[in-house]
């Protein structure tokens, strides 16, 4: 808490004290340490804060008032609590079920398995061989609760009630949650009709299996800080002092009925029978709404979980739509693009073939020309025949001082080869016209007057 103010309004909603001044006053003289407060307010014996108030009237077990608000239900038959009681603070506080009563009982309970462990070993006995102090501590009330409990079957056997082990509060909301009605006991040691009351009535047989099977029990001395207090709060004058209360809002109980001074078993159980009889409609709608609670949520989240369902599977049908088009329009783009690709290789290689064809065709007509006109037959002129690889024949004169290398332009010029590379070869005597006698004339050569050649193709 950063400041003064928010320091106030915690300590006003954990205490429950209306007046601001007082709260600032008690936080001032403890320092304004806010954890010291709480502890020296809730720890006060004396209730010095505050103390136990009765907000219904002071009615006799005749007066019933028009509305009871309990925690188990709303709106319950009018005639089933006679007194509205509001806990003091230090009650209310003093199990801190809400706070650490689980964390303190499992502790405890994880240390009385050790503390029994040791006591088989004889390193954890006390004087008189009572066991020594607890190794961990735990809230007051459930010590008191436990000391109460323990006492109770040292004095009186084990046929008894099952009173909880652990604080008022704590029982209180056991006693909501099991959907049953809480019974108190407040135990005076020293009344002399506590002994009796305890052996023939509280441990009666028939009593105690009543008692356990439909109610939540809850006992403690009113030597005991707890005990003291609950006796205070439930005016209780004489002894012995049993009560049946259950849970009402903002705090307090409703006291159903009260039994005080000694009563035999079948009188004891009577009451019980009839506070059962009454509350049973209260009881049973309580635990029929509380189920329809459970089922409408256990409805809602199935509901929910479906819902949830649907929705993912929704989700991954469009996940899996989208990536199906994207896959689609990916593969139509890579195939697009390809085309495009292959459509322009095939331009390319038209465009390179066409011009590779204009020129071979130019170059085929420039050595056309080149050439000149075939001579007429006469002493100086050759007859050249020249065989392709075809089979096809081609003849042709030439001066007799032409050079073999017109002979391969006149090859050339004709347009019969595919390729570039050949040679003209003659049979008898083989003899190959290559690269080193391009110069030479056809007489020298030895071609003069005619000669029969044919194209070898290179490898």
């Amino acid at each position: 808490m950063d400041d003064v103010a928010d320091k106030v309004a915690n300590f006003q909603a954990i205490t429950g004290l209306e007046d601001s001044d007082l709260c600032t006053e008690i936080l001032s003289a403890h320092n304004w340490d806010f954890e010291l407060a709480i502890s020296n307010f809730t720890s006060s014996s004396t209730e010095n804060y505050r103390s136990a108030t009765v907000t219904a009237s002071e009615a006799t077990t005749s007066t019933i008032p028009e509305e009871v608000e309990t925690g188990l239900v709303v709106g319950q038959p009018p005639g089933l609590a006679w007194k509205i009681i509001t806990l003091p603070f230090s009650i209310i506080s003093g199990s801190l079920g809400l706070i650490s009563g689980a964390v303190g009982f499992g502790v405890w309970a994880a240390s009385g398995v050790l503390s029994y462990g040791l006591s088989m070993i004889g390193l954890n006995s006390g004087r008189n061989g009572e066991s020594s102090a607890r190794l961990v501590s735990v809230p007051a009330a459930v010590s008191e609760a436990m000391d109460f409990v323990a006492s109770f079957e040292r004095d009186f056997g084990n046929i008894r009630p099952n009173f909880v082990v652990e604080g008022f509060m704590d029982a209180l909301q056991r006693s909501r949650n099991e959907y049953k009605l809480l019974f108190v006991y407040l135990h005076s040691p020293d009344h002399q009709d506590t002994p009796v009351f305890c052996e023939r009535t509280l441990c009666n047989e028939d009593l105690v299996a009543f008692i356990n099977e439909n109610f939540v029990a809850w006992g403690g001395s009113i030597r005991a800080s707890e005990g003291f207090k609950m006796s205070n709060s439930l005016k209780a004058s004489r002894f012995p002092f049993c009560a049946v209360v259950m849970a009402a809002t903002n705090q307090r109980i409703a006291l159903l009925q009260q039994v005080e001074g000694p009563k035999s078993p079948e009188e004891l159980l009577t009451v019980l029978q009839r506070v059962i009889e009454e509350s049973a409609p209260v009881l049973v709608t309580a635990r029929v709404e509380a189920e329809e609670r459970r089922n409408n949520m256990r409805l809602r989240e199935e509901q929910d979980a479906a819902y949830r369902a649907a929705l993912e599977a929704d989700q991954a049908r469009e996940r899996q739509r989208k990536e199906e088009q994207e896959r689609l329009e990916r593969e139509a783009a890579e195939a697009e693009s390809k085309r495009k690709e292959e459509e322009e290789a095939r331009e390319r290689a038209a465009h390179e073939a066409a011009e590779r064809e204009a020129t071979l065709a130019k170059m085929r007509q420039e050595k056309l020309l080149a050439l000149g006109t075939e001579p007429e037959k006469g002493p100086d002129v050759t007859q050249v025949l020249v065989r392709f690889p075809t089979g096809e024949r081609k003849d042709r004169r030439f001066h007799c001082t032409t050079t073999i290398q017109s002979l391969y332009d006149y090859v050339d010029s004709l347009g019969c080869l595919e390729v570039d590379n050949y040679s003209l070869v003659s049979n008898f005597p083989r003899t190959v016209y290559g690269a080193e006698k391009l110069s030479l004339s056809l007489k020298d050569a030895g071609l003069h007057p005619q000669a029969s050649l044919f194209i070898e193709l290179s490898s």
